[in-house]
């Protein structure tokens, strides 16, 4: 069962995506911001990464360049789940190493659609 990592600092965007995740057979595990994320990226390895980008202690895009920098997130998808949709935004996404960008709120199938085409 492919484990997902959800970072966000809001506790309902949090809820409403591990409930859609694990609604659809994914294993999730939460984390507040980006900072805990990387956390708990250091002790368990993920299948997809799904952040948020505008998080205290460290950002979405923080998140993805620290994550691209540790040999096992080398090549784990990450993408970016925000309310920002501003081309500069996506364009910083992509520089930092995020495989895609959806926009918040988010539509359950899409997600899961989106998901199924990038995880392994």
């Amino acid at each position: 069962m492919p484990l997902i990592l959800a970072v966000d600092d809001s506790p309902s965007m949090r809820k409403m995506v591990s409930f859609t995740l694990t609604g659809a057979g994914y294993q999730v595990v939460e984390a507040v911001d980006g900072q805990d994320a990387y956390e708990k990226a250091q002790t368990q390895t993920f299948d997809l990464v799904l952040t948020d980008q505008n998080m205290p202690r460290l950002d979405g895009l923080g998140l993805t360049r620290k994550l691209r920098e540790h040999p096992n997130f080398q090549s784990t998808p990450i993408l970016m789940l925000t309310t920002e949709s501003s081309d500069l935004m996506k364009q910083a996404g992509r520089a930092a190493g995020a495989t895609g960008w959806l926009v918040k709120p988010f539509d359950p199938a899409k997600l899961l659609d989106v998901i199924k085409k990038v995880i392994r």
